[in-house]
């Protein structure tokens, strides 16, 4: 079975806007199901298309399965199966030997910067780079299967 062990923070802007990342895809998503047990994405990053199946979280682990498809074939269920679309920009950064993903939104989720962290082990060390800021791993809010249902512009001014 495919595990997930992710970490995600919020990004300093200001911070954010001296670095120079390794590189950047622009990544369009959706999903054919937001259940919470059983989150069901279709997305493109690049010219690949990807379907990925994620189980409910268990703290910062989750079964993960994915599969690369045609991009084709990807465009064609976000436009017939899906409403509700991501838009995002991921830059790539290495820092201390990790790799970061920073995720920069568009559309309803314009203004959101926040960074993932892969890792093997829910306990294994790593050091943030000055750009990161507070942990919202846990947060639900911060999840794309929930930024697509209700997006940042919604909630944004709440904080």
């Amino acid at each position: 079975m495919g595990v997930e062990i992710e970490r995600k923070f919020l990004v300093i802007k200001d911070l954010w806007l001296q670095v120079t990342p390794d590189s950047s895809s622009p990544m369009r998503q959706a999903y054919l199901s937001t259940d919470p047990d059983k989150t069901i994405r279709v997305r493109t990053a690049g010219n690949k298309g990807y379907l990925t199946i994620k189980g409910r979280p268990k703290g910062i682990t989750r079964s993960e399965f994915e599969w690369e498809i045609p991009q084709e074939e990807a465009h064609a269920l976000i436009d017939n199966f899906c409403s509700d679309i991501i838009e995002k920009t991921r830059h790539f950064v290495r820092h201390q030997g990790k790799l970061w993903e920073v995720d920069e939104f568009m559309g309803n989720n314009a203004g959101l910067l926040v960074a993932e962290l892969e890792l093997l082990t829910e306990a294994e060390a790593f050091e943030k780079p000055a750009w990161i800021g507070e942990e919202v791993t846990l947060d639900k809010r911060y999840l794309n299967s929930q930024l697509v249902n209700n997006p940042y512009c919604n909630w944004k001014n709440e904080d």
